[in-house]
């Protein structure tokens, strides 16, 4: 079977050149997932007319989830039939119960098998329950059942930060069969946010083997968001090695790769596509391409000379648009225009600033809010969740405790509250690894996040009346794993839109952040707005910030925000206002610096990144991008 994207009528994908796989890149996530589930849809089609079982191995998690939502409407929409599919799940954690929030066979059950009309008896999911010897009875029983289906006619997989494939760690042997593993480090904290914490996710699992794996006829590999950009660039433009276990797809002959636009940008192809072959040079590619070359050779763009081009594949672009001093000034004179000194694009405007978490608004603009103030804008706050589940147990028993003493010192009804602070501990001291929060517990966590929020915003100028919670139900689960967004949450966003007015709305661009809630706040804003427009209701400009996990990149920089010492010193005192999140967060990504440290790193290095290629020298610098009316 030919699984070429171009051989579908949609949506169409961009190959990427240069990759020791066939890569096809997809501007959005749901095309991605949409053109996926055609693929497995047509063989199960084509396999069903003959006769014949679709036996396929399914990863869980954010990155199929999206295949599998499109699987579920082709078979309530379009009739496909799916009682010809045999499933085999490829990996699970030892010791969880199937019936555990995180365990992998809860989570295919819930996101797909209880959807379509797969038999039960046609779902295989690893026996975890026992140890030892009884484990390795029940891996074997496993790779038995698979062999006696004819194996894997398609393997549906992730790729980890690490480069695991299934539970694969990295330094697995190519010739591996089901068994139980050891999970790598960086695996595990990137599991933690799913258990509420490290201490409480698995050490060990069930894995489908390289060599199980490898023997599928068709192996449709999925990487969503920038933070699987570096993995995937090394995994398939850089050797096979066992370092990395997912390179070993180089060899497979059914294998290809599928991703979204920002899982695609370390590729050569992307970031640097004139070193491949000849290119149409357009403007932007231009800027890129001079920018690149700056840091290249370490020079200023005015500094850069012909032979600087020819050293490093730019002939093409020297000999159609040189030479050097004119493309170098050309580039200069834009960057130039991206320096702002006010952000809001004109005088005393409306400017209302979207904050998917309670802390992000501080952490990623906060120098820009400050300016924004301080030049007499109108400026408003949204935060769009609770961000309760980010909060310690600990800070929510102790706030319970001074509520409860608070209103003993002041005889304030203490009875109740003394009723709620023992509910509040006893349901901590009965709540299991990984378990959700009691409701009173969420309200308790989620208010602490509330108060911050109100200090940090009123913090950098912005007044009590103009910080709107909006608490939108698509988050209201009291897990890491969310609904989809619906109706309400557009309407409750668009109400506000019209209640505000405002000239300019700062959205959350960075979709590199491992919970999804920043990728799912932006697509719920532009909805809205696309909804307001086709009504010809008044809509606002549209800003995407960063900065919470990383910055854009020079070559993608529009509004550049120049903020001296004192700008960042309000700043940072207006993060601090977030102690729940301050010294160790609940959910601090890969990266074990505070947000604090993060934003002024970025900061900085944003504002010496300018310096570097000659443009005026500033302490730091918050970057933007327009948004360009495309979904995120």
């Amino acid at each position: 079977m030919d699984s070429s994207p171009t051989n579908l009528d949609r949506p169409i994908a961009t190959p990427i050149r240069g990759t020791h796989i066939d890569t096809f890149m997809f501007e959005r996530s749901d095309q991605l997932a949409a053109q996926v589930a055609q693929i497995i849809a047509g063989e199960i089609r084509q396999r069903a007319a003959l006769g014949q079982q679709t036996v396929i191995g399914v990863a869980t998690g954010s990155t199929p989830a999206g295949t599998y939502r499109e699987l579920i409407r082709l078979h309530r929409e379009e009739g496909l039939d799916l009682s010809g599919v045999v499933l085999f799940l490829l990996g699970e954690y030892v010791g969880l119960p199937a019936d555990s929030p995180q365990s992998h066979a809860r989570w295919i059950t819930e996101h797909l098998t209880n959807h379509v009309n797969i038999a039960p008896e046609n779902i295989y999911v690893p026996d975890v329950s026992g140890s030892g010897g009884e484990l390795e009875a029940a891996c074997r029983r496993h790779e038995e059942a698979l062999v006696a289906v004819g194996g894997l006619d398609f393997a549906i997989c992730g790729i980890g930060r690490n480069g695991h494939l299934a539970f694969n760690e990295p330094f697995s042997v190519r010739n591996s069969r089901t068994r139980l593993c050891t999970l790598d480090p960086v695996t595990r904290r990137a599991a933690a946010s799913d258990f509420f914490g490290l201490e409480y996710v698995p050490t060990h699992a069930v894995t489908m083997g390289m060599a199980t794996l490898m023997e599928a006829r068709t192996i449709l590999l999925l990487a969503i968001g920038e933070h699987k950009a570096n993995i995937v660039q090394e995994a398939f433009e850089g050797p096979a090695t066992d370092r990395v276990p997912a390179s070993y797809l180089q060899g497979h002959p059914g294998a290809s790769l599928y991703l979204d636009l920002p899982a695609a940008g370390s590729f050569t192809g992307t970031i640097a596509p004139w070193r491949l072959g000849n290119i149409h040079w357009t403007d932007d590619l231009t800027k890129r391409a001079v920018l690149w070359l700056c840091e290249q050779t370490g020079k200023a763009l005015l500094k850069l000379n012909d032979e600087d081009f020819r050293q490093h594949d730019l002939h093409q672009l020297l000999r159609h648009h040189g030479p050097a001093q004119k493309l170098a000034h050309r580039v200069f004179l834009w960057m130039m225009d991206t320096i702002e000194y006010n952000p809001a694009g004109g005088p005393e405007r409306k400017c209302l600033c979207f904050s998917p978490h309670p802390d992000d608004d501080v952490i990623s603009m906060g120098g820009t809010l400050i300016r924004l103030n301080e030049d007499g804008h109108e400026t408003h706050i949204a935060y769009m969740t609770s961000g309760n589940i980010a909060v310690f147990d600990h800070d929510a028993m102790q706030i319970a405790d001074l509520v409860a003493e608070y209103h003993r010192l002041f005889d304030i009804d203490s009875a109740v509250s003394e009723q709620i602070k023992n509910q509040v501990e006893t349901a901590l001291q009965n709540k299991q690894p990984g378990q959700p929060d009691a409701p009173e517990i969420q309200k308790i966590k989620g208010l602490i996040r509330w108060s911050e929020a109100r200090a940090g915003g009123k913090y950098v100028g912005c007044l009590e009346e103009n910080l709107h919670f909006l608490d939108l139900p698509f988050y209201r689960t009291g897990t890491i794993n969310k609904r989809p967004v619906g109706d309400e949450d557009i309407q409750i966003i668009a109400d506000l839109l019209r209640r505000v007015q405002p000239d300019v709305a700062f959205v959350a661009g960075d979709l590199a952040d491992p919970h999804g809630t920043h990728r799912v706040c932006a697509q719920a804003i532009l909805r809205a707005i696309d909804m307001m427009k086709e009504a010809g209701e008044k809509v606002p400009e549209v800003l995407l910030y960063r900065g919470a996990w990383q910055e854009y990149a020079l070559h993608e920089i529009e509004i550049a925000v120049p903020l001296s010492p004192n700008h960042m010193d309000i700043k940072r005192k207006a993060i601090f206002m977030h102690e729940s999140q301050k010294d160790e967060a609940l959910f601090p990504g890969s990266d074990p610096r505070e947000f604090w440290q993060r934003a002024e790193d970025r900061n900085r290095q944003t504002a010496d990144s300018y310096n570097q290629l000659g443009l005026p020298e500033y302490f730091s610098m918050e970057a933007f991008t327009r948004w360009d009316g495309n979904p995120v």
